[in-house]
């Protein structure tokens, strides 16, 4: 159903260009794997925009680390499984914990300047964490703030070369080996871009969705070339929707960052009652996938499309301090953090698997890495606890850079398969195939699914598949059959597991089951459906 390649390749007359890492995406994965990979090789990183046009940058909240002497890694491992509701891996976790911390010391070492308070890194704390942990900088700008100090440093290095605008159609494989990868440059003009190893940091797959936090650029690239190169995908059911994104007529969806309730935020349905008693003892500081669901269901109680956060009863001049950029959008609707309830709703905003990894960052296809929103790692498991995943970027890509410096160079290139001939043309637009995926997503694999509903939206996917038989052009075209190849995991993913669990609740099979479901669900496009028990204990 799914092809090998998007488009019709003749690999002989392709024009050709080689380095000794391929990067494909930025943000702080891709920023960071491409400057330490960059001290002894020679890198060519690749975005479908612009270095400063990343899901990291739109990242407030901040990055979680072991920093306080009050911290321990202990704690925050503990957090982090309890979070990941049972599936995360216990060594996945106990890497992010202990080397987190020198990895935000290398952030710093390369100009990120977080927030200082009384001569020491500021510290805040969000929902299912025990300690202060959450380093930040401008107060709710902190992605912003490492993608410039990254992106500063990576234009400057000699061996960098950046490929803005170019967009990676598939990756080059033969015999479950990567060598690079076929790019569509800004002219319609096709290229292979050939390296000894390639790591992939395209991020997330927010556009599945018609709510988002994410930018217009999260349309699920990195899993869908993966998928079709023969890479194992994992826990692609598993999406976490951010409890409180403005939803307010006239503004675009923006997140209201977990801070903001790390501070004393309450939430309050459109009653003005305060209602996270009824649902968990942590109140507003629950997981984001119990907080969510709560507010989910208080807006179908009171029969409304939003709830409001409120943290009114705290200083003017603390929560302009704390949250400037947050404060400064609302305002430009005429909403003011300090004095006005926002009304929020939950969007998509993360998605916990993605392609599989070993802890060394490296797929099931040799020589293909993936760091970053874009793979599953073991250490989100379920449910990603707030902010840990600017830490796994960090973390996972010291230890991708590591392996790859292991990698023999590649020798004689091998003679690639080419694709499929294709002879149909698209009928209908693009923008409107990609909103029906939206809305078939919002409603059928949303916060709250069923089996009926979960079979009906697949089979609704399943009726565009033809896209794949179509003469595709034009990168609107490539991403949506990204998205559509993602959504079909994911609808089959949310269908499979007949349970409740983390970003995955059923309203047919309402509770966790350990007994049958501490498990993943594999997808291998050659191999089918995997399922994969969990050891570690």
């Amino acid at each position: 159903m799914i092809p090998r390649y998007l488009v019709d390749i003749d690999f002989p007359h392709v024009a050709r260009v080689q380095a000794d890492v391929l990067v494909i995406g930025a943000g702080i994965a891709g920023l960071f794997t491409a400057i330490k990979m960059a001290e002894t090789k020679k890198v060519l990183m690749i975005t479908k925009k612009s270095l400063l046009e990343s899901n990291t940058r739109y990242a407030q909240g901040g990055i979680a680390a072991v920093i306080s002497d009050e911290d321990s890694f202990a704690y925050h491992r503990q957090d982090t499984l309890i979070a990941g509701a049972g599936l995360c891996s216990h060594d996945a976790v106990e890497i992010l914990v202990h080397e987190g911390p020198d990895g935000v010391k290398e952030l710093i070492r390369m100009g990120t300047q977080f927030d200082f308070e009384n001569g020491e890194l500021a510290l805040t704390k969000e929902a299912a964490h025990s300690q202060r942990r959450i380093l930040h900088a401008h107060g709710d700008a902190t992605g912003f703030e490492i993608v410039r100090a990254l992106s500063e440093k990576a234009l400057q290095h000699p061996n960098i070369e950046v490929w803005d605008d170019h967009f990676v159609i598939d990756l080059v494989t033969h015999e479950e080996e990567c060598f690079g990868a076929l790019v569509q440059k800004p002219d319609g003009q096709k290229v292979l871009a050939l390296a000894d190893a390639t790591i992939l940091c395209s991020g997330g797959a927010g556009q599945l969705y018609r709510y988002t936090s994410n930018p217009e650029i999260a349309t699920a690239d990195g899993i869908s070339i993966a998928y079709r190169a023969g890479a194992d995908i994992r826990d692609v059911e598993f999406i976490q929707f951010h409890p409180t994104v403005l939803s307010y007529p006239g503004a675009p969806r923006f997140l209201i960052s977990e801070a903001v309730r790390g501070e004393g935020a309450v939430l309050r349905n459109i009653k003005g009652e305060r209602f996270m008693e009824q649902y968990h003892p942590l109140l507003e500081l629950a997981p984001r996938d119990v907080v969510a669901l709560a507010i989910v269901t208080e807006m179908e109680k009171t029969k409304s499309t939003f709830i409001y956060i409120d943290i009114t009863h705290e200083s003017a001049d603390m929560v302009k301090h704390r949250f400037p950029t947050i404060y400064e959008y609302c305002m430009k609707y005429g909403l003011d953090l300090t004095s006005d309830w926002i009304p929020v709703a939950p969007a998509a905003h993360y998605m916990m698997g993605g392609v599989k990894t070993d802890l060394n960052g490296e797929t099931s296809i040799k020589r293909l890495f993936a760091c970053g929103e874009v793979s599953s790692t073991g250490v989100h498991g379920a449910n990603r606890l707030a902010s840990n995943s600017l830490s796994e970027a960090i973390v996972f890509g010291r230890r991708i850079i590591e392996q790859i410096y292991r990698l023999q160079p590649v020798g004689h290139l091998p003679e690639f398969q080419s694709g499929i001939q294709r002879t149909e043309q698209l009928q209908q637009p693009i923008v409107e195939k990609r909103l029906k995926l939206q809305k078939i997503m919002l409603r059928y694999a949303g916060l709250k699914r069923n089996a009926k509903g979960l079979e009906k939206g697949y089979e609704e996917l399943r009726r565009q598949v033809q896209i794949f038989d179509a003469c595709l052009s034009k990168r609107e075209e490539y991403e949506f059959a990204n998205l559509l190849t993602c959504a079909m995991l994911t609808m089959q993913a949310a269908l499979i597991r007949e349970e409740s669990r983390g970003g995955h609740y059923r309203e047919d099979f309402p509770e966790r089951d350990d007994l049958l479901w501490r498990k993943h669900v594999l997808f291998n496009r050659e191999l089918g459906v995997i399922e994969e028990k969990i050891d570690d204990v």
